[in-house]
């Protein structure tokens, strides 16, 4: 994991060399192009390409149409802005009709930090788990990334992909089958289960590292797909280990660790823990905010340990 790339970057990209395959898909961006790197599909294909400006609401709209007349439209802004101001029309338009719109919400968790809490999106997954019809995927490399454009595109249905602005560890090669609900086991422990999703998942593999130099054997499972969910692959976790425990870069209220919560109360109940958002954040250097606000390798780590004791 000793080489990064940016998540936004491996985004753009994906979204050119999908438009050099299929004529159908079409770019939207509310003017912020260039921090997406959806400007790279507009500069190849400008009649494709449709800044809209600010205008969040109606760039989700026009996707709408779009899509009824059968193209398949990727959405571009920051996830916090697609998720609130666009709320109405990717529910009412979108996702009530199953349109075949992706969604891309990038600068997601707290990876636009310099701006503050106002473009960091911590409350994304929440809003769009609960929307009926909607896939939700969550990219923690620049690998899976690429893979989860794909899969996309191929997917007829509305999908909103969470994707971050920071530069990230790359996990996976290039021979990753990154399959639409399927989780995926990096590591197998019998003591605990670490189940995160996002970029935030190389700090999930860095304490079960921290765990295993204390003797402490850690399950870590990435979960990209955060609805429809893998249930089996949680439920076999927890089964092995007697306690899982949810990272993620988002609130703790909605996101991973609720969709967890929610398999194992009706499955198999098993003390569950979370890593992540609380309350707010602030501007500040990405990496210094991740150790502030609890998503370090070391709390994650000593987290686990506390509820291996509630076993």
């Amino acid at each position: 994991m000793s080489k990064q790339i940016a998540i936004r970057d491996a985004y753009g990209e994906a979204l050119l060399e999908l438009g050099k395959k299929n004529e159908k898909i079409v770019a939207l961006e509310a003017d912020v192009g260039a921090s997406t790197k959806s400007i790279l599909f507009g500069e190849v294909f400008p009649d494709r390409y449709f800044n809209v400006g600010i205008s969040e609401f109606n760039m989700v709209a026009m996707a709408a149409g779009f899509a009824q007349e059968g193209f398949i439209p990727f959405v571009n802004t920051f996830a916090v802005f697609m998720t609130t101001r666009a709320s109405d029309p990717i529910q009412s338009l979108i996702a009530y009709d199953k349109l075949n719109v992706k969604m891309a919400g990038t600068y997601a968790g707290l990876s636009d930090s310099y701006d503050g809490a106002s473009h960091q999106a911590i409350t994304d997954i929440a809003f769009v788990r609960s929307i009926p019809n909607m896939t939700v995927i969550s990219v923690s490399d620049a690998v899976e990334t690429k893979k989860a454009v794909e899969a996309i595109a191929e997917y007829d249905g509305p999908v909103y992909l969470r994707l971050s602005r920071a530069p990230a560890p790359v996990i996976f090669d290039e021979n990753y089958d990154f399959q639409i609900g399927k989780g995926v086991e990096l590591r197998t422990g019998k003591d605990v289960a670490i189940i995160a999703t996002g970029t935030i998942l190389h700090n999930a593999l860095k304490a079960a590292e921290l765990l295993e130099e204390e003797g402490i054997e850690a399950t870590v499972i990435n979960i990209h797909t955060i609805k429809p969910i893998d249930e089996e692959i949680i439920i076999n976790a927890a089964r092995l280990t007697g306690a899982v425990l949810t990272v993620e870069e988002h609130s703790i209220y909605g996101g991973l660790g609720s969709a967890v919560a929610e398999v194992l109360s009706q499955n198999y109940p098993t003390p569950v823990d979370f890593v992540g958002a609380t309350t707010f954040a602030e501007s500040g250097d990405y990496d210094e905010l991740l150790e502030k606000y609890g998503y370090g390798a070391r709390t994650i780590a000593d987290k686990a340990k506390q509820l291996i004791n509630r076993k």
